[in-house]
């Protein structure tokens, strides 16, 4: 009877833990979950394994390999193709994967002008792409100068070592591509991380939208204003250079949604407090701005004028929504005041250079895209 009952409580706790593991689609990684299982299989796309498939790593044959020479004392599976190549002017597919998951994790370290480069990303059957970006951009470095960034879903690394660990989830395919827009060729080592496993319904697909305005109209400037469904905000990057003496981020950042006309639901009190700074973003010591990088929000580079080429102030800024993402049922436009100060304690309206992306999840289908600006109106000069 013993024996009986120790094999009924055993089948039922590994049932129980059976049932437990097979709820768990492997998504939604943190500390908190490391210890459970799931049936999610882990794949990785690079130039040494271009499909993602098992087995198939390391595989490049010496003479098709980009440093099959280097290799050739050591050969196959010696580091012989590391990275690819793409001539000017053309685009290549870093990764296309098939079936159902999510990219956990993109790692890649380009060359060449970073503005130049425009890296696209397409869910399931989509002919237009959900994420159209400079890869500079994309992670943090719109003045095409490496600077440290150290937060949650990006990171930036020595030397120019990109990081993106936004969750991408995808129903039937993921297809990610990067356009060389300048006349030279370039070179990119990547590796695409990904799962493959059941996606919930509820989840929504990953956007990124870049903008500039040199000079900026009207002392606006509109960060997006074509977002149409159902889904949430999630980050700003702001690229801001500033073209007049003094302080500079005076304006005020809106989120019109849901139906907002002139007036919006969410109004900032100033650009530095929209990027959780103060104060104009002043070492009080030192007096002079302070870089910080933290895990939600940063002001992650200054480019200071050097005295001889390098002129003009220039800053790099983040905000992620992570913990505070900004939920919109049918639409949203967000805005930026283009503010600092004049004589007599008057606001200045400016006319900055800014670039900007902006990162959300929506249903699909989205609302197109405004085209990208021509190669001369993209370079930073």
């Amino acid at each position: 009877m013993r024996s009986i009952l120790f094999l009924a409580v055993t089948f039922l706790a590994s049932s129980l833990v059976i049932a437990q593991r097979s709820n768990f689609n492997g998504l939604d990684m943190n500390l908190g979950n490391l210890y459970r299982l799931s049936d999610a299989k882990t794949r990785s796309i690079s130039p040494e394994n271009f499909t993602g498939e098992p087995g198939k790593g390391g595989m490049m044959p010496l003479k098709q390999g980009v440093s099959g020479n280097q290799a050739r004392d050591l050969g196959l599976g010696w580091k012989v193709n590391p990275y690819v190549y793409i001539e000017g002017g053309k685009t290549i597919t870093l990764a296309e994967i098939q079936g159902s998951g999510a990219v956990q994790h993109i790692w890649m370290t380009p060359t060449g002008n970073w503005r130049f480069s425009i890296l696209r990303i397409y869910w399931d059957d989509e002919k237009e792409p959900s994420v159209e970006v400079p890869v500079g951009d994309f992670f943090g470095m719109g003045w095409g100068e490496y600077a440290h960034l150290n937060s949650l879903p990006v990171t930036v690394n020595p030397g120019s070592a990109f990081n993106s660990y936004w969750v991408m989830p995808f129903r039937r395919k993921c297809k990610i591509t990067m356009e060389n827009l300048s006349v030279d060729r370039m070179n990119v080592y990547y590796q695409v991380d990904y799962t493959l496993t059941s996606v919930p319904e509820d989840a929504a697909y990953f956007h990124a939208q870049f903008r500039r305005n040199n000079p900026t109209q009207g002392s606006l400037y509109t960060l997006v204003d074509s977002i149409r469904g159902k889904g949430q905000y999630v980050g700003t990057y702001m690229a801001w250079g500033v073209n007049n003496n003094g302080w500079w981020g005076e304006g005020e950042i809106k989120f019109f949604m849901d139906g907002d006309k002139e007036f919006p639901t969410i109004n900032g009190t100033g650009t530095e407090d929209y990027f959780c700074g103060s104060y104009n973003f002043e070492n009080r010591k030192t007096r002079q701005y302070q870089e910080f990088s933290t895990a939600y929000a940063g002001l992650h580079q200054v480019v200071r004028p050097d005295g001889v080429y390098t002129s003009q102030q220039r800053f790099g800024m983040y905000r992620w929504h992570i913990v505070d993402p900004i939920r919109f049922e049918k639409d949203l436009k967000i805005t930026i005041q283009d503010l600092g100060w004049r004589s007599e304690g008057r606001y200045l309206p400016q006319q900055s250079d800014i670039s900007s992306v902006v990162y959300w999840y929506q249903t699909e289908p989205h609302a197109p895209f405004p085209k990208l600006p021509e190669k001369n109106k993209l370079e930073t000069n």
